[in-house]
């Protein structure tokens, strides 16, 4: 039996984010990830927005660790040579009455620290972005893209250097959940593995829930309700029409279908929102023309023939149809009663942008660093 003071279960940005903050602190770190590669689900399934932290609820996790953990991204990308531009975002409204929810937009960025949105009217949107029409705009000038491959691979690379281990195609199969250690059973590819952990942190991502309700066995009282929110993206052929990220007032569920550019300046249309019981990413692409008809609200002269079928992804959230949006849940030994046991449940946008935040976040609550000794910002090793 493998012996190690941390086994972090996913590797997406998250999971390895808080692999690579562990092995920082000194704790030797296993992770292990269910597919055959790193960040293959949620991790590189989504826009590669570097998001400012305008939409979440003040006090909430998104919009505490969004600004920080969009701090430290900036500077870690910086410093690892990972590829990223501070392209920046307009939200635009397409109606007046629209412009009530921009001011709300602004007034809740204050709120949780952003301090640099300023209005643009439709003559100053004309001049940023010709092919926009709108009735007025918020500019967000620290809302960017970067490489999610990039990230993961820089993230993979701090972490090994550390002395961590990460085994891909590594089902976990059961776990014992005891006080002088958590055991925990293994099978990479048909080889059965058995570790014994101090702690053990679920950031499994979409299938955060299956384990903590059937492989660890925990109370379903502590184990919060799953949705799943399929995305569509559509890519834009020819000549791209942006040079920014553009962004429609919010949807419910979601950001709206918005305009994100690509490092090499491709354009993508998307996502929108399609509930569903099971992770399936199949393209319908029947959705291409309701693509169409929300993009001309501030892309009036959209060609549709350009519209073609890019990808999907699936964003886990503790929230459904007709709710408001949920905040991030990161559940400690306080809520589930294991000692030493970390789920994180609902990590969907602004996920990406908050993981080395996140990283932090569970340091501090499982007791490896304490708030003080968090990871300043622009930590590159």
């Amino acid at each position: 039996m493998e012996h190690v003071d941390c086994l972090v279960i996913g590797a997406g940005a998250v999971g390895l984010a808080i692999a690579r903050r562990m092995a920082l602190a000194g704790l030797e770190t296993v992770v292990l990830e269910r597919e055959s590669k790193p960040g293959s689900q949620t991790s590189s399934r989504n826009s590669e927005v570097i998001h400012a932290g305008i939409y979440y609820a003040p006090g909430s996790l998104k919009a505490r660790l969004c600004v920080r953990g969009r701090q430290q991204l900036y500077a870690y990308c910086q410093s690892r040579s990972v590829a990223h531009a501070r392209c920046g975002k307009l939200i635009v409204a397409t109606a007046d009455e629209e412009c009530a929810t921009l001011q709300k937009y602004l007034d809740t960025a204050r709120r949780n620290g952003v301090n640099d949105l300023v209005w643009r009217t439709p003559a100053e949107i004309a001049v940023l972005e010709p092919a926009v029409r709108c009735t007025g705009a918020l500019w967000s000038p620290s809302s960017g893209i970067f490489d999610s491959h990039e990230f993961i691979q820089a993230l993979i690379g701090d972490f090994e250097a550390e002395g961590g281990l990460l085994a891909c195609s590594a089902d976990v199969v059961s776990i014992h959940l005891a006080p002088d250690g958590h055991r925990v059973a293994v099978v990479q590819q048909g080889e059965q593995l058995q570790f014994r952990a101090r702690l053990v942190v679920n950031a499994a991502g979409l299938s955060a829930w299956q384990l903590a309700r059937a492989t660890f066995g925990l109370p379903t009282e502590t184990i919060p309700p799953r949705y799943l929110a399929k995305g569509y993206y559509f890519t834009h052929r020819g000549r791209a029409p942006f040079r920014h990220l553009v962004y429609p007032v919010a949807s419910s569920a979601g950001l709206g279908i918005h305009v994100t550019i690509d490092l090499a300046g491709a354009v993508r249309f998307g996502p929108d929102v399609e509930w569903q019981k099971e992770v399936d990413y199949v393209f319908d692409d029947t959705r291409r023309h309701t693509f169409a008809t929300a993009i001309r609200r501030y892309y009036p002269t959209l060609d549709e023939s350009r519209l073609e079928s890019g990808y999907t992804g699936v964003r886990p959230k503790v929230s459904g149809p007709g709710e408001p949006a949920g905040d991030f849940l990161l559940q400690g030994p306080a809520d589930h009663g294991w000692t030493g046991l970390m789920n994180l449940y609902g990590i969907e946008s602004p996920g990406l942008t908050a993981a080395l935040a996140i990283g932090d976040e569970v340091a501090v609550r499982l007791g490896v660093v304490s708030s003080a000794h968090a990871e300043p910002i622009g930590h590159g090793v």
